[in-house]
């Protein structure tokens, strides 16, 4: 039956190939206040191309997670994001999901990243996976809004 839904919405996670990056430039323009430029996306896809990941839907990209491994071994989530209209629908859990059992066959047994205090979406999915609040970060952001960093323990 055509329209059922049983085959349609599946969500494909793979690592970003460069081609895809304008669409997740997209995304990273429509989800944040202060995008991310393309130049920065594209640093950090040639720094650590395993730590970018996308999710697809009909072969459309509708989200992305940027992680990579600091020098203390530590895996750092730099930027998840989600296409407003395909937002509810688990795919940023599957990401970070995807995320931490790459860090961890890899034996990584720490991972942060940074969160808008406004961002109560956010910040309740993060808890759900685990992650716990471990300090504020006063005007973190260019506009001048304080973020949490959040640490997630394997």
């Amino acid at each position: 039956m055509i329209g059922t839904g049983i085959f349609e919405n599946k969500v494909l996670i793979t690592r970003a190939k460069e081609e895809d990056l304008d669409s997740v430039y997209y995304i990273e323009k429509l989800c944040f206040k202060n995008p991310y430029p393309i130049q920065l996306l594209l640093f950090y896809y040639r720094i650590f191309p395993e730590g970018f990941r996308i999710a697809r839907i009909d072969n459309k990209i509708v989200g992305y997670i940027i992680f990579i491994i600091e020098k203390n071994d530590i895996g750092h989530i730099i930027s998840l994001a989600v296409h407003p209209n395909y937002r509810r629908r688990k795919i940023g859990y599957k990401l970070i999901s995807s995320a931490i059992k790459f860090l961890k066959m890899l034996d990584i047994k720490t991972i942060k990243l940074e969160v808008r205090v406004s961002n109560i979406p956010a910040i309740n999915l993060y808890e759900k996976i685990g992650f716990k609040k471990i300090r504020i970060l006063k005007k973190y952001y260019k506009d001048g809004e304080d973020g949490y960093q959040m640490i997630y323990r394997l």
